[in-house]
């Protein structure tokens, strides 16, 4: 354990943990789009912003990539701290004004927000679904695509590897915009417009999992698929 001060206040801390983590563990609220506490830390969003003292200066710093040290001290809620997360939210805002989750996220924030139809369902690059895909679920079937040298690409954006997704739908679930979206009917599921086979529990007779899902699990464990055909309400 490490001794850093969080607002004037001396905590005891892991090692190996983030400003965020601390912070959130003495209920203090820092607000987030692009941070799952269990996926790694992507710092797109910059609505965590907080102040940290290195070598005597105080100087602003993503608190969900920050590693604590010892001696460390922090200030969350500082007029640097929360400029720096109005500008953060108000560039949101501009971009995707009809977006909730950014709407939320710019009020939280100090930025006016006008009244508007709510209905977007913008992709914010918050990285969520990728890294879910990548993490958690292991296909990585998402992936990003950013301009450089031999990419025509205007905007930064999310890739689909059709290939290689097995219709979990684990990136619909993580994502904060609705813009992941995610449809099951007769059978069949479609994610990012591809269709997949649903299959049925043998026991109940309810559409339960994806077909695909089923055989990814089955070569990763070695159970066949027959023996994965019961949902867990049956099981």
């Amino acid at each position: 354990m490490i001794t850093i001060k969080i607002d004037g206040r001396s905590v005891e801390a892991k090692e190996g943990t983030t400003v965020l983590e601390n912070a959130r563990a003495l209920k203090i609220d820092i607000p987030t789009l692009c941070y799952h506490k269990d996926l790694s830390p992507f710092g797109a969003c910059r609505l965590c912003t907080v102040e940290v003292k290195a070598n005597g200066k105080w100087g602003l710093a993503a608190s969900c990539q920050t590693v604590v040290s010892e001696g460390m001290e922090i200030r969350t809620d500082s007029e640097a701290v929360r400029e720096s997360r109005r500008q953060a939210a108000a560039l949101l805002y501009y971009r995707y004004p009809r977006t909730e989750a950014v709407r939320e996220a710019a009020r939280r924030c100090g930025v006016p927000v006008a009244e508007a139809e709510t209905d977007g369902k913008d992709c914010i690059l918050c990285g969520l679904c990728v890294r879910t895909c990548r993490e958690v679920v292991g296909v990585s079937a998402l992936r990003f695509i950013d301009r450089g040298l031999g990419r025509d690409v205007e905007e930064p954006r999310i890739e689909f590897l059709p290939d290689a997704c097995i219709g979990c739908g684990s990136c619909a679930f993580v994502c904060p915009t609705g813009y992941v979206g995610m449809e099951s009917l007769d059978g069949k599921r479609v994610i990012w417009n591809k269709v997949f086979k649903m299959a049925a529990c043998n026991v109940c007779g309810r559409y339960f999992a994806p077909v695909e899902q089923l055989e990814r699990i089955s070569a990763m464990t070695g159970v066949p698929v027959s023996a994965l055909m019961t949902c867990v309400s049956c099981r």
